[in-house]
Formats: C-alpha cells, structure tokens, sequence
C-alpha cells in the first residue's frame, strides 16, 4: 500500500514538473520580414499594464531608453528615446524587437527578452528562460504603440 501511494505521488510530481516545463516555454511565433505579425497571446496586450512594465526597474527598460515619463527619475541614454516609437515602428516590428533584438542588429545591447537558449552574461534565474512573458510582451507593445509624439 504505501509503495503505491509512494509510485502515484512519483507520478504526480512528475506531470506536474512537465506542466510547468510547458508554462515557462515559449508561445509558437512566426518571423515575417522584419516582425511578429500576430500577438505571443493570441490577443492584443493591455497598454496600462505595459506602461508600468515599462517603467519597472526589473524589465530593465529605462534603464537604457528614456522617453515621456516626465515623473521617472534616471531614464537612461544608451538608446533611443521611446517618445514616438509608435510612430517609427509597427506593432510587429515592435513585437520582434522585444522577442529578440539581435534580429536587428547583432551586435546589440539590447537583451532579447522572449528567447530562452543561445543566451550570454545571463542571471541565473533566468537560465534557460525568457526574461519577459508572452503576455508581458503584448503589454509592453500595446503601451509603445501608443507612444506617437
């Protein structure tokens, strides 16, 4: 009796491990030119939620960008400024900047934010695993969208 309570809990573990190896891949997504025509969701994002996405310390993004945040402190200067960007790029240009910059340019500092392999000078927690979430990246998308000044 408690070997098969010991086998079934073995069991157990084991599809759960398996389930949340699936939550922390990445959602199927097509190249097409220079973007990511169709949402990591399936949706659009929520563009309130991206904003303050935008403006959290840990994405990391205004560390480097600055842009029309007139009540954030120490915006960064590394790369361009987000005032506009809607307006310069499409929502799938966009898209596959966030998934993975170095599409553009090799050479970038920009992380690739929706990869999990192929990674360097990467945070142990995040070995292995995309930095941001699908749903992440359409929030953040749908908030740049809005930036057309």
């Amino acid at each position: 009796m408690a070997r098969s309570t010991v086998t079934i809990a073995v069991l157990i573990a084991s599809v759960v491990q398996v389930a949340n190896a699936r939550a922390e891949g990445l959602a199927p997504y097509e190249i097409t030119g220079d973007g990511i025509t169709t949402p990591l969701t399936g949706a659009p994002g929520d563009a309130t939620r991206g904003r303050a996405l935008v403006l959290a310390r840990t994405t990391t993004c205004i560390l480097c960008h600055s842009g029309p945040f007139p009540e954030t402190r120490f915006q960064g200067d590394l790369a361009p400024d987000l005032a506009g960007v809607g307006n310069r790029w499409t929502v799938s240009q966009l898209r596959l900047r966030l998934v993975d910059a170095s599409r553009f340019n090799p050479d970038t500092i920009m992380p690739s934010y929706y990869r999990n392999d192929g990674m360097v000078r990467v945070a142990r927690n995040f070995v292995g695993k995309p930095i941001l979430s699908a749903t992440d990246i359409e929030d953040i998308v749908a908030y740049l969208a809005t930036l057309r000044n």
